[in-house]
């Protein structure tokens, strides 16, 4: 299939790739080596994650909701986690895709498994499944620290539903991308920089799921 991402994106994309990658090692490095712990490793993955597709713009939302959140040096003005946007109790599922991309990609392109001859198909239901995965092992992991009460079902029915939600963005990019021919190999820069525009999409269309189920039952658990 012809590829029609232009030459120039190439530079951009492998900026934004750095920088994504050195973001999350700031954000790691202030939670591990500066000892601001969280309640549960999964929240602190959500945010080192948060960086992989935020990029930069994600060190402000980590400064000022998920520094917080533990260590001795917590700041006298930070807002307490409740008062937190909305949007930002959708990261766990940014997180989940991210951590997706990263094993069902290379999985699926050393495997060789098309559907229809087609790999993209494959890479869309296995990312989802593996991000349904991920997102249900966040949801538990998170309600029992904090002595919430959620069930197997309630905590597998969130993450299915956010899941769904957010590939609306996430599939649908993609889909975009292959049909109009600017998907490029999963090789190049260009693929994983696209990729986090996905995620980034993916966030705005999972947004309403992610509120609706928070005010319905709270079984999105906040971060």
């Amino acid at each position: 299939m012809i590829n029609n991402v232009p030459d120039w994106l190439t530079p951009v994309a492998w900026a934004f790739i750095i920088a994504a990658v050195t973001t999350a090692a700031l954000i790691a490095f202030d939670i591990y080596g500066r000892g601001k712990r969280h309640d549960t490793v999964a929240e602190e993955v959500v945010w080192v994650t948060s960086a992989l597709y935020l990029g930069p713009f994600a060190y402000p939302l980590f400064s000022r909701y998920g520094r917080a959140r533990g260590g001795a040096e917590l700041s006298p003005d930070a807002p307490p986690i409740s008062e937190a946007p909305s949007a930002v109790h959708g990261l766990p599922g940014g997180g989940a895709s991210a951590i997706a991309h990263l094993i069902g990609v290379p999985l699926v392109v050393a495997s060789g498994l098309t559907i229809a001859g087609i790999d993209l198909w494959v890479m869309i239901v296995v990312i989802g499944v593996l991000a349904m995965a991920v997102l249900f092992v966040f949801e538990r992991t998170t309600a029992s620290s904090r002595g919430h009460r959620l069930s197997v079902g309630a905590a597998a029915g969130a993450a299915v539903l956010t899941v769904l939600a957010f590939d609306v963005g996430m599939g649908g990019w993609m889909l975009l991308l292959h049909f109009n021919e600017y998907m490029p190999p999963a090789t190049e820069g260009t693929f994983w920089f696209l990729m986090q525009i996905g995620i980034v999409a993916g966030l705005v269309t999972g947004y309403p799921m992610v509120a609706w189920l928070a005010r319905r039952n709270r079984t999105v658990t906040p971060l």
